[in-house]
């Protein structure tokens, strides 16, 4: 990770503005490194430029032209590229020097734009003429940066890093000799992500006994360890007994407040099914925890568990309604090219949603059979009754309204993109936010700041299933949310291991 800029002050967008030194130009030689930064990382970070401490760092001016391209995008990608605009307008306007000199930071370092002139040059060293012949088309921004940072590496005696969230850029770059990293500043440690099973804590036969009868035990730090607040941990005994508990503070741990099945409005009776999913639906139904942030492997439940959660929850009242939403890989992508509404257009994104809240209302579930198969002549007459006045499903006739579509239709079950969440404030609304893993911690950060007063977000997905080409397991919005958050009164996290969607699903999530 990059060490952090000694920094003077902000401004309204929460940039820092170094101290600027009094001499005109800035040398990058010495000890320091030198950054060239690809436009992905500007992007996927506006502020990173503070970042660097008493390093130098190089934007090349193919960087400007494609940022130039995206700042006019109605979304999160034009927004952070008008961040950086601003931001190095502001900088350079408050020296006057050349933006090739570079203006000093209080570490050290510098930022100034690189201008390569060694690749047109005529007579082009033996490195330009090998990287020529490699990657003759220099009209891609990608040859022409990776050219800038190989021509800065001739040119300059100090260590040169071209800085990339693009992999295969990487590779490209390493090829011809130029050393090259991914952005670390936001990336968490390997076990925040990897070692997130329910701890074990051993106690004694009548400890566990008083627990489940009085749903309070207090235990010392030598027998804990460290413990973050709203942990959940398992109560184990010699003979294999267990009971979950939840860590609230000091060493005391707390029974789980669970009822014995959900029972969804005009739908089914949903119960945990192993100790995971009760420690969930246990940070779910608290009303004192406005952030829940879940980790599961496909086939866990963690959706289906996050959606039950909500209706229950919205059918009691404690909610204006439920929002569900999830990113439109990347989130900044606009919908206009699907037809229809924005629930329409949003459809194909959130079919997971509406799985699960298939699932939970299925057409006409009675008390007694709800959750079994009935017979096809049975749900035959059941579709039938929702044609008014017996009229045929050819077409013409207006079509079976599902459960959750009145919902939807009185407002309670509500589909948000996140591509127009900027500016929002989301009051009282219990918001289930899918696939979170896809987000950048900066778009992740955008929906958390949405949150209004009494209103809960639940983020899951899987740390392992990345489909961004620019974030993984360490650095997308999910691990990024609950590393930095972890630890407060009004976040929880749960992790789920047991896949519960069927054996066949549980055998593939494990062994492919």
């Amino acid at each position: 990770m990059y060490p952090l800029t000694p920094l003077e002050s902000t401004d309204e967008q929460g940039f820092f503005f170094p101290e600027l030194a009094k001499s005109g130009g800035v040398s990058s030689a010495g000890l320091a490194k030198n950054f060239v930064l690809d436009t992905n990382v500007l992007v996927h970070d506006p502020h990173c430029l503070n970042r660097f401490q008493n390093n130098h760092v190089f934007i090349p001016v193919e960087v400007l032209t494609e940022l130039d391209n995206f700042k006019n995008e109605q979304n999160e990608r034009g927004a952070n590229a008008r961040r950086v605009h601003r931001f190095l307008s502001q900088i350079f306007s408050r020296k006057l020097t050349s933006v090739t000199d570079g203006v000093p930071t209080t570490g050290g370092g510098s930022i100034r734009v690189l201008v390569n002139e060694s690749a047109r040059g005529a007579k082009p060293n033996a490195a330009m003429k090998r990287f020529l012949k490699i990657f003759p088309d220099q009209d891609r921004m990608d040859h022409r940066i990776m050219a800038a940072a190989l021509a800065l590496q001739e040119r300059e005696k100090a260590p040169t890093i071209l800085v990339t969230k693009d992999l295969n850029m990487q590779l490209r770059a390493m090829a011809i000799g130029l050393q090259c990293e991914d952005y670390l500043s936001d990336k968490v440690a390997v076990q925040d992500v990897d070692g997130n099973e329910t701890r074990s804590i051993a106690v004694e036969a009548h400890e566990l006994q008083r627990f489940g009868s009085s749903g309070v035990l207090t235990l010392s730090d030598d027998r804990t360890g460290k413990m973050e607040i709203n942990e959940y941990v398992q109560l184990q005994v010699a003979d294999g007994k267990l009971l979950p508990a939840r860590h609230t503070a000091d060493g005391v741990f707390t029974r789980l407040n669970i009822p014995s099945h959900l029972q969804i409005p005009r739908g089914i009776d949903l119960r945990p099914a192993n100790t995971g999913q009760q420690c969930f639906l246990d940070a779910l139904l608290d009303p004192e925890i406005s952030l829940i942030t879940c980790y599961g492997k496909a086939g866990t439940g963690k959706t289906l568990l996050a959606v039950a959660a909500g209706l229950f929850m919205t059918s009691r009242q404690e909610f204006n309604g439920m929002t569900v939403s999830r990113p439109v890989v990347a989130m900044g992508d606009t919908l206009g090219f699907l037809p229809g509404t924005l629930n329409e257009k949003m459809h194909p994104w959130l079919q997971s949603i509406y799985d699960a809240c298939e699932l939970l209302m299925p057409l006409h579930p009675t008390k007694n059979d709800a959750g079994k198969k009935r017979p096809f002549s049975d749900r035959k007459k059941d579709a039938s009754a929702d044609v008014p006045n017996g009229a045929s499903h050819n077409g013409h006739q207006n079509p079976i309204v599902k459960p959750y579509e009145q919902l939807i239709e009185r407002g309670l079950l509500e589909i948000e993109a996140l591509c127009y969440i900027r500016g929002r404030s989301i009051p009282n609304r219990f918001f289930v936010l899918d696939e979170a893993q896809q987000l950048t911690p900066l778009e992740a950060k955008t929906v958390v700041t949405r949150m209004s007063r009494g209103s809960k977000l639940v983020m899951v997905g899987d740390p392992a299933q990345i489909d961004n080409p620019y974030v993984d397991s360490r650095s997308n919005g999910l691990v990024y949310t609950r590393n930095r958050l972890r630890g407060h009164v009004l976040t929880a996290h749960i992790s789920l291991t047991k896949g519960e969607r069927s054996p066949l699903a549980e055998i593939g999530a494990s062994r492919m």
